[in-house]
């Protein structure tokens, strides 16, 4: 569809006329983008035909890698049948309903409603109109104020940038009111030498004590990510989310589970919500509940939020104009199925998630890495000076820039967060690409610590 260029000039182009996310423009523009041209199975290629081992699945959300024909014929099918409609104006259509039923058939027993949206953003902002309805309805609206994490990530919209924790975005624009951040439970980084699962306890019961600082009649919900994802793959203490549930329930306060990243069976669960035994009221969805195909997000909602709003009356004054889009629903669709006939959950859960955690906690007898840890397909390694004090080699993440390169050399993508280097590779990974992808990034780290002494 695009015309025949060379690198230099797909370089030249993109850094005159496009801004990408999250990019220093400055800088990119001097050093050059990666032009990736195709991709197949869980391999990407760029405009210099170099095939690359794709350990972010994209950005988190091609679960079933790519060259899935099923889910193109899906969309090209629902295109040439009703290309668009809109769901306002009492209308429904059939990808959109049957999208329905198929995700509360999945979701938790007690979710049995979905309204949809276009990305994980969206869903979160979504999330909290929802919750201000909720308690407006319940003749509660002085509930407004939503606990959030540190370091959390919900999104890049004003709304879910500011229920998100990360500082670097909080100092670009004015956040809304009426959100507040408790820490996030990082052993590694903040744990220091406490017991895991004291710390986890301890880390939680923050959110009991904020809710009694503010008044528990103030407090509408507490939003985490049963991982966090984009903070650096921060799995909780296995007392973490027990803790948080209690609290949730005694204090009376609704609890969201941000499952962007973690739906769709990246933890051997098809939701991580799900892995933790946590029960949420919302639960904002995106990215591989459409394998990355088509842009598709949404909120599962608990029968306790739905039959409030079902039963209350009034208009609901919130949506989007492609709020379950055709097209986006059949790729949907397609990739559910697929994901339930080939077993690919069953299969992380039982046999390669297990393979993949086992391998990559060999990496942690490398000098520069301070822990490895993960769940399921995702997992994370720190860069370390010194393993014993845990001291980072500087305060620029200049260590995980150099290993992000490296693994680039090495045929490897692999995402760095600070000095943590996180991936969430395809559920199709065999056994095989996994060592692969085990070995390659071995060799970047090689390739890092020669470059930093």
């Amino acid at each position: 569809m695009s015309e025949v260029r060379s690198t230099a000039q797909w370089q030249e182009l993109d850094a005159k006329h496009h801004l990408h996310p999250f990019t220093d423009f400055k800088e990119l523009a001097e050093k050059g983008s990666r032009i990736i041209v195709k991709a197949d199975g869980v391999y990407i290629y760029d405009s210099e035909g170099n095939q690359i081992l794709d350990g972010m699945a994209g950005l988190w959300c091609c679960n079933l890698g790519y060259g899935r024909k099923e889910i193109v014929e899906a969309v090209n099918q629902q295109l040439t049948e009703l290309p668009f409609y809109n769901n306002f104006f009492q209308c429904s259509h059939p990808p959109s309903i049957e999208l329905s039923r198929l995700l509360t058939e999945i979701a938790p027993e007690h979710m049995n409603n979905v309204f949809y949206t276009n990305s994980g953003s969206e869903a979160n902002d979504t999330v909290i109109r929802m919750i201000h309805r909720y308690w407006d309805l319940l003749e509660q609206p002085e509930r407004k104020t939503i606990i959030a994490r540190k370091n959390g990530y919900h999104g890049s919209t004003i709304a879910a940038g500011s229920l998100g924790g990360m500082n670097g975005m909080h100092k670009q624009y004015a956040t809304l009111p009426g959100i507040v951040h408790i820490d996030q439970p990082y052993w590694f980084g903040e744990g220091g030498d406490t017991d895991p699962a004291e710390f986890g306890v301890q880390v939680a019961r923050q959110l009991e004590a904020k809710i009694d600082e503010l008044g528990a009649d103030k407090v509408a919900a507490f939003i985490a990510e049963p991982i966090q994802g984009a903070g650096g793959v921060i799995v909780p203490p296995e007392s973490y989310w027990p803790e948080i549930s209690r609290i949730c329930e005694e204090k009376g306060i609704l609890l969201v589970c941000d499952e962007v990243i973690c739906g769709f069976g990246r933890t051997g669960e098809w939701f991580g919500s799900t892995y933790y035994g946590a029960k949420p009221d919302l639960m904002p969805f995106a990215k591989g509940v459409t394998n990355g195909y088509q842009p598709l997000g949404g909120v599962m909602v608990s029968d306790r939020v739905a039959d409030v709003l079902k039963s209350k009356g009034g208009e609901f004054t919130h949506g989007f104009t492609y709020s379950g889009h055709p097209a986006a629903c059949a790729a949907a669709i397609a990739t559910i199925k697929s994901l339930q006939e080939g077993k690919h959950i069953e299969r992380v859960r039982e046999e390669t998630g297990p393979y993949l955690q086992k391998r990559w906690a060999e990496l942690a007898e490398h000098p520069l890495v301070g822990e490895t840890r993960g769940v399921g397909f995702l997992a994370a390694l720190e860069l370390v000076k010194d393993k014993t004090t845990r001291e980072r080699f500087d305060d620029d993440c200049t260590a995980g820039a150099i290993c992000r390169d490296a693994c680039t050399e090495s045929g490897l993508v692999m995402r760095a967060v600070g000095d943590m280097m996180v991936v969430a590779p395809p559920l199709t990974l065999t056994k095989e690409q996994i060592d692969e992808l085990v070995e390659k990034a071995k060799k970047a780290l090689d390739i890092t610590l020669s470059k930093l002494t």
